[in-house]
């Protein structure tokens, strides 16, 4: 199973996500990524990626120009209007300098409106799922805002300049994920900076009130590093494609990118992405040279026991089962490793259902608030367990009516190998012929 591993010890911006994604491409890869973004008639944007280096550390630094003009390139002291509600990419730079002023009174701002930015992304030539993923990160920086100011999302009006470049951002990041195929994407707990950001109506807290409530559920810290080093966008990004904030899993590096920010620390200034596959998808590679059963043993056993898992768990007598089924679907789009319902019997004879949800141990507070929002239980039971695994890899088996991915598990001496269902059961639609028929052959 392919990883892509976000380390965001300096926070996360829209431009280091995209320099860090930028960097695992293979160079010809790279080329075609800027033609196709140059070539999608954003108006007036220019994208361009340079080499640069922070402490020793060399990465992509992605330049983004609108007509001609790069965001905080010209002026010196930014300060931004809640006015008019702007995206923060805009509003606190997200190359992390907030030494920028714009005087709204030395030139004149069009703005854009919020359905103009999904109006424009619906038109983008570019896959269907990037065009998707694009405009459900948009509506994450747009219902943050919204709130914030409290105000309706249909009100919030960007910024022209700011827009452009945090929409090619986004985009950038969508059309970059959608190149490299990751089966899993975690990342670590978000640095979020310290200290205070200065804006028109006065002096904020860090993190800024949209990226607090972007980065509602996802663990955050702050450091000894003074400024707003997680950006709006770069929140958002990370809070929609993100299975899980957490340490780096056992994993195999293949390439490493490195996304770097404007803004000189004492520490480097980026974020880096690690692409590999998980030690079991690895097994049957070339050894490690030198020490090759120790590194398949050390591997396997990492896999095979895989820490603690959380089991939370409410016994429910009044809810109707369409709601109950949304309720398990939605822990499982949010993340829960099992949803599962068990026939009981409760107080009074009355039958009752009880639900199972089966999390990682971080992920406790978030699957909790889903459950009370979405049932009508009044409490919930916790119980932390001990969990072995089996390690998991995948291989492709052809058949007479095409390719199936088969799942192989391993580990405490034994071997399974399964057909993933979901292939099994599209060549069985597209041939109308049973699911016996294919395992037949």
């Amino acid at each position: 199973m392919k990883y892509l591993y976000f380390q965001c010890n300096m926070g996360a911006a829209g431009d280091m996500l995209m320099g860090a994604l930028y960097d695992l491409l293979p160079e010809t890869e790279q080329k075609n990524f800027l033609h196709t973004m140059n070539g999608l008639g954003l108006p007036g944007i220019e994208i361009t990626a340079t080499r640069e280096q922070k402490c020793g550390i060399y990465g992509t630094h992605m330049h983004v120009s609108v007509h001609g003009r790069e965001e905080g390139a010209d002026t010196h002291d930014h300060e931004h209007s809640h006015e008019h509600v702007h995206d923060h990419e805009h509003i606190h730079d997200h190359k992390h300098s907030h030494e920028h002023v714009h005087g709204h009174g030395q030139e004149h701002h069009h703005h854009t409106g919020y359905q103009d930015i999904l109006h424009q992304i619906s038109h983008l030539s570019l896959p269907a799922e990037v065009r998707e993923h694009a405009a459900a990160v948009y509506r994450l920086i747009g219902e943050a805002e919204a709130k914030a100011h409290n105000t309706d999302i249909q009100q919030i009006h960007f910024h022209e300049v700011g827009t452009m470049d945090a929409l090619a951002d986004v985009v950038g990041c969508c059309l970059l994920i959608h190149m490299l195929k990751p089966d899993k994407i975690l990342a670590s707990p978000i640095h979020v900076g310290s200290g205070t950001v200065r804006c028109a109506h006065g002096i904020l807290p860090v993190p800024a009130p949209a990226t607090a409530e972007i980065l509602k559920h996802v663990p955050i810290y702050s450091g000894q590093i003074e400024g707003e080093l997680c950006t709006p966008t770069g929140a958002a990004l990370l809070k929609h494609f993100v299975l899980s904030f957490t340490a780096m899993p056992p994993m195999t590096i293949s390439y490493t990118g490195y996304g770097m920010g404007t803004k000189d620390f004492p520490q480097a200034n980026c974020v880096r992405a690690f692409l590999g596959e998980t030690f079991s998808a690895m097994s049957e590679a070339t050894p490690i040279p030198g020490n090759a059963t120790t590194a398949e043993a050390t591997a396997e056993h990492a896999l095979q026991t895989e820490g603690s898992i959380l089991s939370l768990s409410c016994n429910l007598d009044d809810i109707t089962g369409e709601a109950l089924s949304f309720a398990a679907q939605q822990l499982m789009d949010q993340g829960a490793l099992d949803v599962y319902t068990t026939a009981i019997g409760m107080k009074k004879g009355r039958p009752g259902q009880l639900l199972t949800c089966l999390c990682r141990p971080e992920d406790e507070d978030k699957m909790t608030e889903l459950i009370f929002l979405h049932t009508t239980t009044r409490g919930i039971r916790a119980q932390e367990f001990r969990r072995h695994v089996l390690s998991q890899s995948f291989r492709k088996q052809d058949t007479p009516y095409g390719p199936v991915t088969v799942k192989q598990s391993r580990g405490y001496g034994v071997t399974k190998e399964k057909p993933e269902f979901e292939d099994m059961a599209k060549i069985a639609r597209e041939n109308s012929i049973s699911l016996n028929d294919i395992s037949s052959k």
